[in-house]
């Protein structure tokens, strides 16, 4: 006699039902990138409130001269900063996005800054973002000033 802790079609069903809820479909990705456009735009524009919508309430960002900045308040303080500071045009490119779990993406690609004067400050950036009722939020911003090699 065989014991079934659960009846083989309720099993597959479950199983078909995790897999397809934790799918992410081609409209998240797109959703992420435009996640990440509207965040440079807001950055050009130093608009507070569109920044502010854009981070989860725990979100942090490290900055590439090492400052941590942790909680939406203190993100969207220090963006609006260095917007005054960098009045020249943001680019922040996405050139990959993984999902790492259900509702949970990493991306990855170039930021760069120029400056009034034409100076451009080339950069890699890394964001984080969760999947919640709201859509897609950033939770975590990684930027990298590239350094020369170690000999």
């Amino acid at each position: 006699m065989r014991a079934h802790l659960f009846p083989p079609t309720l099993l597959s069903a479950a199983v078909l039902f995790a897999a397809v809820l934790s799918a992410q479909t081609p409209s998240d990705e797109t959703a992420i990138r435009d996640t990440i456009r509207k965040y440079a735009e807001a950055r050009d524009n130093a608009d507070a409130k569109a920044t502010e919508a854009l981070f989860t309430a725990d979100a942090d960002q490290l900055v590439s001269s090492g400052e941590w900045r942790q909680g939406r308040a203190a993100l969207v303080k220090g963006a609006m900063s260095s917007s005054k500071k960098e009045t020249g045009k943001r680019l922040i490119g996405v050139d990959t996005v993984r999902f790492l779990a259900p509702g949970v993406a990493i991306t990855d690609g170039p930021y760069e800054t120029t400056s009034a004067n034409g100076t451009v400050r080339r950069m890699r950036t890394c964001f984080v973002l969760t999947k919640g009722k709201d859509g897609w939020k950033i939770a975590a911003i990684r930027n990298m000033l590239p350094a020369p090699p170690a000999n």
